[in-house]
């Protein structure tokens, strides 16, 4: 039987990136990073194992980059090899023209641009030759949410960094980004509008998102590339 690969999925304990990981951990054993404190007790619906590794990374944390260095070192000195590396951490904040100021702007570039930034560039070294980074981005980058500009220039600026890792980290990894339309409403969203958005009237899911993730990592000669998965939101 061949042995599951380690993985980490940096903003694995929330939402979707939660999601994410209740999908892949059938199939990989993961390191799973969180803004908070992890709680194991609060991971419901994820099988935890021993061989699950949970880490503290806080996009606000003055110390992050040495932190996520100690992290990673640790994990080495385990004799865990990360075989790929998935960012799903970011927030989705509502800002529109008239309502930005220095504050909220870095806030949202903070957690958004300079948090991932600072992940791959930590994670990269640590990564086995053949590995894929894969980056979660969003449908915005093809058409920007004109009440999340400063998101929707966030996300861009992650969409530069894919081709741009790509170059910088080849041959030895892989990058790949992933633009992502709406998946995961939370209970007071209107289902049927946002459906109604794209033109297959049909909004995403984590399993469909798994999908695409795998693929990405079992296509060797697929590097520099953004997949996107909005049901074609993009052309309404």
């Amino acid at each position: 039987m061949e042995e599951k690969k380690w993985w980490i999925v940096v903003g694995g304990i929330r939402r979707l990136g939660l999601a994410l990981a209740q999908q892949l951990a059938e199939k990989h054993r993961l390191v799973l990073t969180s803004s908070k404190a992890p709680d194991i007790e609060g991971l419901s619906g994820l099988s935890i194992r021993t061989d699950t590794r949970l880490l503290h990374w806080d996009a606000d944390d003055p110390g992050l980059a040495s932190r996520m260095m100690t992290d990673l070192e640790a994990l080495k000195g385990e004799e865990i090899v990360l075989q790929g590396a998935i960012l799903v951490a970011g927030t989705f904040p509502f800002s529109p023209l008239g309502a930005w100021n220095e504050s909220n702007l870095q806030e949202t570039w903070r957690v958004n641009l300079t948090f991932p930034f600072l992940a791959i560039q930590s994670l990269a070294p640590h990564l086995a030759e053949g590995s894929c980074i894969q980056i979660m981005l969003d449908t915005c980058i093809h058409r920007p949410l004109l009440n999340r500009l400063p998101y929707s220039c966030a996300k861009s600026g992650l969409a530069a960094l894919v081709t741009g890792l790509a170059c910088l980290l080849a041959p030895k990894i892989r990058v790949v980004g992933h633009a992502i339309g709406t998946m995961l409403p939370d209970e007071t969203s209107p289902v049927g509008f946002l459906e109604n958005q794209t033109l297959l009237k049909h909004i995403g899911t984590p399993e469909e998102l798994c999908k695409a993730v795998l693929y990405a990592d079992a296509s060797p000669s697929m590097t520099g590339e953004i997949l996107t998965l909005d049901g074609g939101s993009r052309w309404r």
